[in-house]
């Protein structure tokens, strides 16, 4: 039955309503329908297609003078070129970006072109302002990614391509560039090389420089981990947290690459630059190899030891003591002794016999269990001086075991004040005592509240513990402490020991000199003392000549000359008299060189040790010589200078070693097309901009060649 609604009783009559068709039958009404269904499929693939594939792969987001920032949202790439695109500076693959397909980007802050924002599906906003405030040429871009939610890790990744990096932080088998190495994803902070091959340390800094003239900065105050995939790219990414850790840094163009690290690079802190105590550039420094176990003996052995190099003529030296040397001598007042009758024991308080030496004493932040020192101090009530944790049973404070030279110890707990007090306080004590030149600090290595997941102090998170202790160092011994790792730092009036290196002729050892030279000095640590001659990684003599000879030679035109082999022990009597030479040769001609280079770096922050494309920034054959370097500056120095040197140094020096096992010929770079370069040696004339090909190099000679401008 169908359904029926009665009719409401109204006086307004029935309409019959008409649209103009008085009759349409079923053909007409389905052709209707099917016309439009097609026009909207029709227009349907319009708007695919124009969202898809009309629409651009590259847009531009923000434009500076010199360069702008292009999104190619098919790679989810963010592109750093010239305005023209005729270059690239580097290219950002975002890891940030979800795992949908975004059509377009839209500038959120758009009247202010000056910034771009954006949010990604409400898990990241992007900011990003351009920054002007540099020289003509130069300009940087903020880059900060922030996560809206809790647990949001952040990633960006560098590309490699047609670019090639320096700077970061050390590593065991340096290269330079750092395109040829590969290191798994780890904090980005300062470990022991010697116990951690594979980690980052003993100099850092979150400073990138590209070939290209680009330079990365990343903020050094969120904690980041970071990958290096060899020849392909870099990346740094923040940890998943409730804290919602923003990844901040700031990339900066230039002309080229030496261009933009003077403006950005030797500025990283803006902190006024200081001087060392330099003494040390003119004295070479031998580790005292003997072991005692007594005070007495000790000082009789390091004054022989003295004695004997000078016999060999090897002039006056700094003879640095080790941790255990340096403990029996801080003990030596505390030995008890019989008297004349032999009835009562009293303190010996004898002079020390070796005040008069040039020596360096070490200290660490460590203290093994098993020192009578340790028992002493926990006696003593300073059981709070060591990092600890509070018992949950009676509140007691317990100090954290962790592993020091094989041995289990504690560590001075730098919180305190109380601690660091008392540790500076003894250990000043003990250098006026033995009228020490240098204290060397160990241990400045990795942070212990993060090996044992304590909360550190929101000061000395991350890689601030080292950063906080070489200002401390500073404060408390002036300008005479040699510390192993640092970073922010490089303005300190402070010397750096680089980490240990194996005795042979790998990136691990020999080949890896220079490109840590050259990492040092980029990064602003031009005040560094180069692992002994043959490497000390192994606590062992070397005993291969070729390598004593090849690696004296390079360390001749360093800071300075570290021995830890005598001569006379691995090699023949010709190679002692080489040893001479070279040593001569420092003092003489390169001591005189690094102390005016110093001057100019404390005003100028150019480094010290430069690679060769310094001259050549835009020739990519200089980008990975990781064999040569440059010293010396580009003005004539004092006639007083040139009174004291058996050779003029007008200009720059470029010193090409051979890093070759067996070789006696190698490729030498020139660069600088625009000089010409004078074999010390030989007197003969190169043009720069070219490759000297197999040339001659006998096993007593290193080559150096003197920039002349044609």
């Amino acid at each position: 039955m169908p359904h029926t609604r009665p009719r409401s009783p109204s006086s307004m009559p029935d309409v019959n309503w008409d649209v103009g068709l008085k009759e349409m039958n079923e053909t007409w009404k389905g052709a209707v329908a099917c016309i439009g269904v097609a026009i909207f499929f029709i227009m349907t693939i319009g708007i695919i297609y124009w969202q898809v594939m009309d629409q651009p792969n590259k847009n531009w987001i923000l434009k500076g003078t010199v360069g702008g920032l292009i999104w190619e949202r098919n790679t989810h790439t963010l592109i750093l070129q010239t305005l023209s695109e005729n270059k690239t500076y580097v290219e950002i693959d975002v890891g940030n970006f979800p795992d949908m397909e975004q059509n377009f980007v839209k500038n959120l802050c758009w009247l202010n072109k000056t910034d771009f924002c954006y949010t990604w599906d409400s898990i990241t906003d992007l900011k990003i302002t351009l920054d002007r405030k540099f020289s003509a040429g130069t300009e940087c871009y903020n880059i900060t990614w922030t996560p809206i939610h809790c647990d949001v890790k952040l990633k960006d990744c560098f590309s490699m391509t047609n670019v090639s990096w320096y700077g970061g932080a050390s590593l065991s088998a340096q290269h330079w560039p750092m395109n040829n190495v590969k290191v798994a994803l780890q904090p980005l902070v300062i470990s022991n090389l010697k116990s951690s091959h594979g980690a980052y340390g003993s100099v850092l800094e979150r400073y990138f420089l590209g070939s290209t003239g680009v330079s990365v900065l990343i903020n050094p105050n969120v904690p980041i981990s970071m990958t290096i995939e060899k020849n392909k790219y870099f990346c740094v990414e923040t940890p998943a947290s409730t804290e919602r850790f923003p990844l901040q840094y700031t990339i900066c163009i230039g002309q080229n690459i030496q261009t933009v690290h003077q403006e950005i690079g030797n500025q990283l802190y803006n902190s006024q630059r200081m001087l060392p105590n330099l003494n040390i550039v003119r004295m070479p420094l031998w580790k005292h190899y003997g072991v005692s176990d007594s005070a007495a003996k000790l000082e009789r052995d390091v004054r022989s030891f003295h004695n004997k190099l000078r016999r060999h003529g090897l002039g006056d030296c700094l003879i640095s003591l080790n941790e255990h040397s340096t403990m029996l001598l801080s003990m030596k007042d505390h030995i008890l002794i019989a008297d004349q009758g032999g009835q009562t024991r009293r303190h010996r308080r004898d002079p020390y016999t070796i005040k008069n030496l040039n020596i360096s004493i070490t200290s660490s932040l460590y203290q093994s269990v098993n020192s009578e020192l340790l028992q002493k101090y926990l006696k003593e009530g300073q059981d709070n001086y060591w990092l600890s944790l509070r018992s949950h049973l009676d509140g007691s404070m317990t100090p954290i075991l962790t592993k020091w030279k094989e041995q289990f110890s504690v560590r001075l707990n730098i919180t305190s004040e109380a601690a660091i007090n008392w540790y500076f306080t003894n250990v000043n004590k003990l250098i006026k005592k033995l009228g020490a030149e240098y204290l060397i600090i160990e241990g400045a290595e990795g942070n212990t509240f993060m090996e044992h997941a304590i909360q550190a102090p929101k000061e000395l998170e991350g890689d601030s513990y080292s950063e906080y202790l070489a200002a401390t160092a500073v404060e408390k011994l002036g300008n005479s402490a040699i510390i192993t790792a640092s970073t922010r730092s490089n303005h300190l009036p402070l010397f750096v020991q680089m980490h240990p290196l194996r005795s042979d002729w790998s990136y691990h050892g020999l080949k890896g000199i220079i490109p840590s030279v050259l990492h040092y000095s980029l990064l602003g640590y031009n005040f560094f003392i180069p692992d002994a001659v043959g490497g000390t990684l192994a606590d062992e003599f070397i005993t291969e000549e070729e390598l004593f000879i090849r690696w004296l030679q390079i360390i001749t035109f360093l800071p300075v000359m570290s021995f830890n082999t005598p001569p006379w022990v691995c090699c023949d009597n010709w190679v002692l008299n080489l040893t001479r030479q070279y040593i001569q040769k420092h003092q003489d001609l390169v001591a005189p060189i690094l102390l005016k280079c110093s001057e100019d770096w404390m005003n100028t922050g150019i480094p010290i040790f430069r690679p060769v494309w310094w001259l050549s920034p835009e020739d990519p054959v200089a980008f990975t010589v990781d064999n040569e370097f440059l010293i010396g500056d580009e003005e004539k120095y004092g006639d007083v200078l040139y009174a004291q040197l058996s050779y003029t140094p007008k200009n720059t020096m470029l010193i090409a070693p051979i890093t070759e096992k067996g070789k006696i010929q190698r490729d030498i770079f020139l660069p600088g097309k625009d000089y010409q370069w004078m074999d010390k040696s030989t007197s003969q004339v190169f043009d720069g901009g070219t490759v000297l090909r197999n040339y001659n190099c006998s096993l007593h000679e290193i080559p150096v060649f003197i920039k002349k401008t044609s």
